[in-house]
């Protein structure tokens, strides 16, 4: 038989089984909950299936949705740990929100929430607890938003339960931790015509909204090249802290797992600037890995003083550093890094090359050029008068004052209730979470075959073609108000 028949009458037999075996409702969207979502990396089957899904085209295109108006967003936040608090907090500051319900696995940071919202002078609201009390919470009524600080594991199951009972989602980073389940957010809110956004908050920090609105004016030119990263030092504090994440969930997804495990902070701004999904894609990639030099030993030292660590020394812990490289489909590269276990200083990078000019935020001071040598402090001053946003203009100030890392955290969750309230298109939308969050699995598929090359799969299928880029004005809305209140919280 010809070979490329072969490949052609095997590739059609595959999306009939896959297809045959969701509709007797063993699948993904069948059960609400991927079945066959548990391996972290990208495997050949689920590389498979991901071609299935690319090929059938759209439900419909999420992209630019405007869904219907609501002068009120009842919201429900699931996972009341350190990001869910504060989230609370922040989120009671905004006019035309109703915080309507509170879960978490544990009754205790539900009651210390339910505090914030008395502080807050909002009303008590609903409780959900226990390890499925986001089931109940997300087949209740009276909900148009649930908002998902969570461990990632719990990320997709959330949203596509909550698309699937008629709220719209916003899920903390990464949305996704499979190309299935990338997928599984895509069909779902195609489906349901609801909105799944990834709060992706460093979009909104102020230098990447100058940069973004810059680019957009064409002062860097054609954009040949960006970089982004998550360098933060997470081991001693965090990753190896008893009190900081429940049950060590963070310090366990760095087991077992080697590649870029957290990449949408230093990915999402620079893919905004490029244009991705929107008039350009994400092509292909390459990923490489250290070795681990610093947990395993940590663990190791930990346990010979406190048995608690016994369970995590001589575990397989991930890479130090990892570093992943994108192509696009117009031939435009992205380094995007990660490292969460070295003595570095903080660093997303944020780095923005092109035909005319260069920025750079990382390490700091911020810097733009327009030749050989760094503008002064004074031109940058200038630029951020000139070419800071409309967003940073009305709402900036303000967000600084209520704070979440700087304010930019105040400022998502402003456009993303302004927009729900006046009917607006969403910043991001599902397929940027999709593309955004593959790069987990993908980089781990790259990694485990000596870096080899891996197809990213087009989550617009093919719709980025003519996709609008993000629309930086505030057409339409800007309406929405902040409380002044200063109460005083002790989270």
């Amino acid at each position: 038989m010809n070979l490329q028949l072969h490949k052609t009458i095997r590739m059609h037999t595959d999306r009939r089984k896959f297809l045959k075996r969701m509709a007797a409702g063993s699948g993904a969207l069948a059960l609400g909950i991927p079945s066959f979502a548990n391996t972290f990396a990208a495997t050949d089957e689920q590389m498979r299936r991901s071609s299935v899904w690319e090929s059938q085209g759209q439900r419909f295109n999420m992209c630019g949705y405007a869904a219907p108006k609501m002068e009120i967003v009842k919201i429900a936040v699931i996972g009341l740990g350190q990001r869910g608090s504060e989230a609370v907090e922040r989120l009671s500051y905004i006019d035309g929100v109703e915080i309507v319900a509170l879960c978490d696995k544990y009754p205790d940071r539900v009651a210390r929430s339910q505090k914030t919202l008395e502080k807050m002078q909002r009303p008590k609201a609903k409780e959900f607890s226990g390890e499925e009390g986001w089931k109940a919470l997300c087949e209740s009524k009276d909900i148009d938003l649930v908002y998902t600080p969570t461990p990632w594991r719990l990320h997709t199951p959330i949203a596509v339960y909550a698309m699937k009972n008629g709220k719209h989602a916003a899920t903390e980073v990464p949305a996704a931790k499979t190309i299935d389940e990338c997928w599984e957010l895509v069909e779902t809110s195609e489906k349901t015509k609801k909105h799944c956004m990834m709060l992706e908050n460093c979009c909104y920090d102020f230098f990447e909204l100058l940069t973004l609105n810059m680019a957009r004016q064409g002062m860097f030119g054609e954009i040949v090249h960006a970089e982004g990263a998550y360098i933060h030092d997470l081991s001693k504090d965090w990753l190896f802290n008893k009190n900081a994440y429940a049950d060590m969930w963070r310090l366990k997804e760095n087991i077992g797992h080697n590649g870029n495990l957290y990449p949408t902070h230093g990915l999402g701004p620079v893919a905004q600037c490029m244009n991705i999904n929107r008039g350009d894609k994400f092509e292909h990639l390459v990923s490489m890995s250290t070795n681990d030099f610093t947990l395993n030993v940590m663990a190791k030292d930990l346990a010979a003083k406190d048995d608690f660590f016994k369970e995590y020394a001589d575990k397989s812990y991930r890479g130090n550093m990892n570093t992943t490289i994108i192509r696009s489909n117009k031939g435009k590269t992205i380094m995007v890094q990660h490292d969460v276990s070295t003595l570095r200083p903080y660093s997303r990078i944020h780095l923005l090359s092109g035909t005319k000019g260069v920025a750079q935020k990382w390490p700091g001071p911020e810097r733009i050029a327009f030749g050989h040598s760094w503008i002064k402090k004074e031109e940058l001053d200038d630029l951020y008068k000139k070419y800071s946003p409309p967003i940073v203009n009305h709402i900036g100030a303000i967000a600084k004052d209520v704070g979440g890392h700087g304010g930019m955290d105040f400022i998502m969750d402003w456009r993303l209730i302004d927009c729900l309230r006046n009917g607006l298109p969403l910043d991001q939308d599902v397929y940027d979470a999709a593309a955004w969050s593959c790069l987990m699995p993908l980089s781990q598929r790259s990694v485990a075959k000596k870096s080899g090359s891996v197809d990213i799969p087009d989550f617009t299928r093919g719709a980025w073609q003519t996709n609008k880029p993000l629309d930086l004005t505030l057409n339409g809305g800007a309406n929405t108000g902040v409380r002044n209140i200063k109460p005083d919280l002790k989270m």
